[in-house]
């Protein structure tokens, strides 16, 4: 048989998938890397450990599913969206990469707006507005505070790309991911050299862009041994982690939505045509679809609030998992199935990295509001669930409001994997949901992306159609969707009361 690889760089770990030309996963493998944060509000990475991980990733699935190199026909690309890559000559990078978390950006997004004549005209030259996680930002504060490195930059990659240089030799992106850099003319999928040269950016610095079923590239014989894969495989454009996934959902056409919980949580709707929030609060991409669009809000800290408590409030949960052999999440969730619905009263903000989507603010903080003496540790942790849960309906509401339909909400990443959060997400945002055959994400989207490439699938729509599909469909519950559209009121509210004082707050903490 032959199969397709999808590879995923991820924040936490790369993941690698194998599937076959139905659209059959075989077998997946992940190996984690690390991120720094030298100071608060900074995020950063290696990239030279996304490599390795890369390396390590693919060799074991390939292992795992019992396929010779030989069998692999082609090879997608996925990432994080938004970190920067410094390269001179060769692969080693010239600093760590700064990631899409990373909030130290702020004046260099003012500057940029002000280059570009504004916010109204930034949004109309790129289609969106400048946020401290995206690329542009990055680029003009290195050359700020680093000029040393900036003068020897030769080449700036985003994650996927910089690993697909290690494996290729080529440097090559593509209009999804460059979506995010800021640099792109998303309506016409090309680079805006207008910007470009406003912000006084070398345009060499940039590699050319495609769209995301071409073929990019040829694995190299040296990166060939050190991956386990043939030299030779084409490898694919692929796309940045949120368009990827979306194909990795099926959501390539109209009135399907997807709600992905990851490290972040991202809501995605496709467009068929550029659709622009005014407000610039959720963003408008170039699809991983040929001549598509879509739009998506980004908040920073969905899973990964759950992650923080799991990391330094629930050491007796995780340590009885390590007993038992469960994932300790099961058995904090079970924890919040003990408190009612709205937490009585509690509310949980998270904004643990700052924030981006509905509130492009890094100075955001996090907490509990509403704590009394009744409140135990059930409810402290239904809240925070039910505040994550809100800050995706958030994102959810506004592209309602921009007129986008929504019959269908498809649920993956952490999200997914549990009844209790699968109902919760029904219930606040009063829509219908749904799981799909496949909840491997980006990683399987590029792998679908590699089958178009290379002519197994005519088109991404048809490849999709004949790979996913629908298994569990959730109702919202009428008298808590009612309970939470009351409480998601009152959340919004919390956002603006504190605004102010999150300022004063992170003045405190530098």
């Amino acid at each position: 048989m032959s199969y397709l690889l999808g590879i995923d760089i991820g924040t936490s770990g790369t993941k690698t998938l194998l599937c076959d030309y139905k659209g059959r996963v075989a077998a997946t493998a992940t190996s984690e890397h690390d991120i720094a944060s030298p100071k608060p509000g900074w995020s950063e990475q290696d990239p030279l450990q996304w490599w390795d991980a890369t390396c390590k990733a693919t060799k074991a699935v390939l292992a795992k599913a019992g396929v010779k190199a030989s069998q692999v026909t082609a090879v997608g690309l996925s990432g994080q969206m938004h970190g920067s890559v410094f390269l001179g000559e060769g692969t080693t990078p010239l600093r760590p990469a700064l990631l899409w978390n990373d909030q130290r950006t702020g004046a260099e997004c003012a500057e940029i707006e002000s280059r570009a004549g504004g916010r109204k005209k930034l949004i109309g030259m790129v289609g969106n507005p400048a946020l401290t996680g995206f690329t542009a930002p990055k680029i003009l504060w290195v050359r700020k505070h680093e000029p040393r490195v900036y003068a020897k930059t030769k080449h700036i990659l985003l994650p996927k790309d910089y690993i697909r240089y290690c494996m290729t030799g080529e440097y090559a992106t593509e209009v999804g991911d460059a979506s995010g850099t800021l640099l792109l003319d998303v309506r016409n999928r090309k680079w805006n050299t207008t910007l470009i040269d406003l912000l006084k950016i070398d345009r060499s610095f940039l590699p050319p862009c495609f769209e995301s079923h071409v073929v990019s590239g040829k694995i190299t014989a040296s990166a060939a041994k050190l991956l386990g894969l043939a030299e030779g495989t084409p490898v694919v454009g692929g796309s940045g982690d949120q368009p990827a996934g979306a194909v990795g959902n099926g959501i390539v056409a109209s009135g399907i939505v997807s709600a992905t919980l990851g490290t972040s949580g991202v809501v995605f709707a496709h467009a068929d045509k550029p659709t622009y929030d005014p407000e610039g609060r959720v963003h408008t991409m170039c699809a991983a679809v040929e001549g598509k669009w879509c739009v998506f809000g980004c908040m920073l800290s969905a899973g990964g609030s759950f992650q923080w408590f799991r990391n330094h409030l629930a050491g007796a949960e995780t340590a009885e998992a390590k007993k038992r052999g469960v994932d300790p999440y099961e058995l904090l969730i079970a924890e919040a199935g003990k408190a009612p619905a709205g937490s009585e009263g509690l509310f949980f903000l998270p904004y643990l990295t700052g924030e981006r989507c509905p509130y492009p603010n890094p100075n955001a903080r996090g907490g509990w509001i509403g704590l009394t003496s009744r409140h135990n540790r059930p409810a402290m942790i239904r809240s925070l669930l039910e505040g994550v849960t809100f800050g995706m309906a958030d994102a959810l509401k506004i592209m309602t409001g921009m007129g986008i339909g929504v019959k269908t909400v498809r649920l993956s990443g952490g999200g997914a994997r549990s009844a209790f959060w699968r109902q919760l997400q029904a219930d606040i945002y009063g829509k219908n949901v749904a799981t799909i055959n496949a909840q491997e994400g980006p990683a399987y989207g590029v792998a679908i992306l590699a089958g178009v490439g290379t002519g197994v699938w005519k088109n991404v729509p048809e490849a999709c159609k004949a790979a996913i599909r629908e298994t569990e469909k959730l109702a919202p519950n009428k008298k808590a969707a009612k309970m939470y559209a009351k409480a998601h009121a009152e959340y919004q509210s919390l956002y603006g009361a504190l605004k102010d004082e999150f300022d004063n707050i992170a003045e405190l903490g530098r």
